[in-house]
């Protein structure tokens, strides 16, 4: 069985989903959204949902924190703490920074061509020269801390409002102040000019919006609202909403406050001409999502509303349907499911009380309400994918059904403490079980037909252990359940919630139980930091495997069986032989405990979330991994079957240069002593021939082999000729100081050597002559 199954040996990777929005300012360019962190700003790809682009600096304890930022698609601006205002590139790239005088932080900030307005706390507001970094004009007037700084689409005029509602409007040539407009009894949050350029629409918390006229002391109209309006974007010339259809006469808004419903208004005539029916919620009343801020994108004629929950939900004007939807901060992610044909989805439960649906291309999310306590595990059916399951602090247990959307077909509400776990049945959606802090062990009755929202029926209830179960799961073939508690062990159950046995063994609580999912057997892992094998027929433990340091808090069989996939408290995630016990691969992206693990029903990918808020999609590369290797090889053999066919026939400034560049050094200095040993002139017309990178890179090669006496002569050699070529100006080595460094130590070593054993020979040859006989004859 082993050898048919591919196991596995390396995940990377695939991409990483994290809070690119926390708050504060948001805007758009293009297809994509430029969002504010407390130190960086994300560039979101509106197509797959990723983060294209990252500008400023990861958040530590020393960051340079933003304040605000603006940009115009192709350069960036940011206001920090320090009191610094930094300039970036379309690339993510710091090229300028300057100091921003505002006496206190900077509220908002403007850019137009190559200047800059901020507005701040000071009621000041700054005009820059980008050019120059230097502040050309300080508008005064305002009253309180500058919330809103706009600049004319066509004249040279700028307009501010601060605490006061006021709105004043000057010229940005001469600096003089031109008109101030009074009307608002309460902060001004949104200017906005009309497609025309002859007017201006202001809205406020004094919940009224007003349309002026340029240099008119009295407003043209007073629109009420009953709301606080955060937010208002002028619509197009020519747009369409459902059922209606716009006049080029008259000017439009959409606005959005604090009941997050966004509304449609014709300004000119004082109506509401639409307002968003499937709306982000009833009412503010019911904690309501208010609205923060509109973002318009003309070419594709979308409306985006950004909540104050850091969701952002794309509208298209014609039909105003959520085309998709991303959330900006998606806080501690407790469980993970993957559910839909192919995995198609991933169900998240977050800190909240709200399930994330995630469609897995695009990151485009959906939002499903329900619950009314944090939701605290997720199950999907394996013989129906589309069928979710989760439970939550609010005692209760929800079906979810996906179809076009996800909708709850189906409640269960027998349960007195919150449901820590749920568990589908293994072979049909007719049965699932729970279990709760009420310390109970429950199976429920499943609906075959899904007409509006059911109520679920318990049909068996057993008190199962002693102190909080942390997990529940179903074996393959339905007949056995098995859960983990905080009293330190794993209990085995009949379909009818009949006690089989008691798995004793963990030192510490016991977070997750599993079966395998051809054999009799079992995992659990535990706060004692170590994962157990049992065996389920006589409940003996058959391995202890030992590896992560601190609590293991998920594991799960993959490879048939064969290996173990674990996540624990340290951030880490292992893969385990199940065959050698030991550890074979450690994964570490996350930053703090991995409560969520969800494997792809091919087992191609895993995807793992936890407390750092961290979203993060595993690929399997093994194969391609393989593949690689293989195919390096191949290349391997290539290329030393060349470089022996060059040396054969003689031809050794190719099979030079060629293991040269394959980087080769001990090939290099056996066709070098090959080149010496034909005729050393020889070598010196050799290395005459190659290029400069390449002499540099043998004078490298020669450097390594002057370390080894037995190598020394030949490093020697080139040595000397590459010195001499230095020397005449025919070559110019790269970095040549350090070179000198590394080769003179080892060379004085070999001179003091050889000196020694010149001495040693004369002194030997001076012995032997003593040592001829006398030639007495001669005498």
């Amino acid at each position: 069985m082993g050898s048919s199954i591919q196991l596995k040996e390396v995940f990377e990777v695939e991409s990483k989903h994290t809070a690119f929005f926390t708050g504060g300012n948001i805007e758009w360019y293009d297809d994509k959204f430029y969002c504010q962190t407390s130190s960086s700003i994300n560039l979101l790809n509106t197509k797959d949902g990723n983060v294209s682009l990252f500008i400023g600096e990861e958040l530590s304890e020393d960051s340079d924190l933003i304040q605000t930022f603006t940009t115009d698609g192709s350069r960036t601006i940011t206001s920090h703490k320090s009191g610094l205002l930094k300039l970036w590139n379309q690339n993510g790239e710091l090229e300028k920074m300057w100091k921003y005088i505002h006496r206190g932080p900077i509220a908002t900030l403007q850019i137009k061509e190559n200047r800059l307005a901020s507005g701040g706390a000071d009621s000041a507001v700054r005009i820059w020269d980008l050019d120059y970094q230097s502040c050309i004009l300080n508008l005064k007037g305002c009253q309180g801390v500058v919330s809103v700084v706009k600049y004319h689409p066509t004249e040279e005029e700028i307009f501010a409002t601060g605490d006061d509602g006021k709105i004043l409007h000057w010229d940005l040539e001469t600096g003089e102040l031109k008109k101030i407009y009074e009307r608002h009894f309460s902060k001004v949050t949104s200017i906005v000019f009309t497609h025309d350029k002859t007017h201006f629409i202001s809205s406020g918390r004094d919940k009224v919006m007003i349309l002026w006229k340029f240099m008119e002391d009295t407003p043209l109209k007073t629109i009420p609202f009953y709301e606080s309006i955060e937010c208002i974007v002028s619509l197009p010339e020519k747009f369409k909403v459902p059922h209606f259809k716009a006049d080029p006469e008259c000017y439009y808004i959409a606005s959005g406050g604090e009941k997050g419903v966004v509304r449609v208004w014709d300004v000119t005539n004082v109506r509401e001409v639409y307002v968003q029916d499937n709306s982000l919620v009833t009412s503010a009343k019911e904690g309501g999502i208010a609205i923060s801020r509109l973002l318009l994108h003309p070419e594709s004629k979308t409306l985006a509303v950004v909540t104050v929950e850091q969701n952002i939900v794309l509208h298209h004007l014609k039909s105003f349907a959520c085309t998709k939807q991303f959330i900006g901060f998606i806080d501690e992610i407790l469980d993970i499911a993957l559910m839909g044909v192919d995995d198609s989805h991933i169900a998240v439960a977050t800190n909240s009380c709200d399930i994330k649906v995630y469609e897995n291309s695009t990151m485009n999310c959906e939002i499903l309400k329900g619950h009314t306590d944090i939701v605290l595990s997720l199950s999907v059916s394996k013989t129906n994918p589309n069928l979710l399951l989760s439970s939550s602090k609010d005692n209760s247990i929800r079906l979810w059904l996906r179809t076009y959307n996800v909708v709850c077909v189906a409640v269960g509400k027998r349960h007195t403490g919150s449901i820590g776990s749920c568990f589908f049945s293994q072979t049909s959606e007719r049965w699932a079980v729970t279990v709760s802090a009420d310390s109970s062990l429950k199976k429920w009755d499943l609906p075959t037909k899904y007409e509006g929202i059911v109520s679920l029926s318990c049909s068996t209830t057993e008190t199962s252990h002693e102190k909080d179960i942390n997990c529940i799961t179903v074996s393959p073939n339905d007949k056995i359940i098995g859960t983990a508690s905080q009293d330190k062990t794993a209990r085995l159950w009949n379909e009818n919630l009949k006690l089989i046995g008691v798995l004793r063994g963990h030192k510490r609580s016991v977070w997750s139980i599993r079966f395998s999912p051809v054999d009799q057997v079992a995992i659990t892992s535990s706060a004692d930091c170590t994962i157990r094998l049992w065996n389920i027929n006589d409940l003996g433990c058959l391995k202890t495997l030992e590896g992560h340091e601190s609590s293991v808090l998920r594991a799960e069989f993959i490879s048939n069986g064969l290996q173990i996939l674990s996540s624990g408290a340290d951030g880490l995630i292992k893969l385990f032989s199940i065959k050698t016990s030991e550890c074979q691969l450690t994964l570490d992206e996350h930053d703090g405990k991995i409560w969520a693990l969800a494997i792809k029903k091919d087992e191609s990918g895993i995807v793992t979330g936890g407390s750092d808020s961290n979203l993060i999609k595993w690929r399997d590369i093994t194969e391609e991994k393989k593949l690689e290797k293989i195919k390096e090889e191949e290349e391997q053999v290539l290329q030393e079957q060349k470089l022996n066919n060059y040396l054969k026939s003689g031809k050794y400034l190719k099979a030079l240069k060629f293991a040269l560049r394959l980087g080769k050094v001990f090939q290099v200095l056996n066709i070098i002593k090959e080149i010496i040993k034909t005729e050393e002139q020889g070598l010196a017309d050799t290395i005459k021939s190659l290029r400069d990178d390449q002499k540099d890179d043998l004078l490298k090669c020669a450097v390594n082999w002057n370390t080894n006496s037995k190598n020394c002569q030949a490093a020697q050699l080139v040595i000397n000729i590459l010195l001499n070529e230095i020397q005449g100006g025919e070559f110019k080595p790269s970095n040549f100081p350090s070179t000198i460094e590394s080769i003179l130590p080892y060379t004085e070593r070999h001179f003091k050597r050889l000196t020694h054993l010149i001495k040693e020979l004369h002194f030997i040859s001076y012995t032997m002559n003593c040592m001829k006989p006398v030639n007495f004859r001669s005498q």
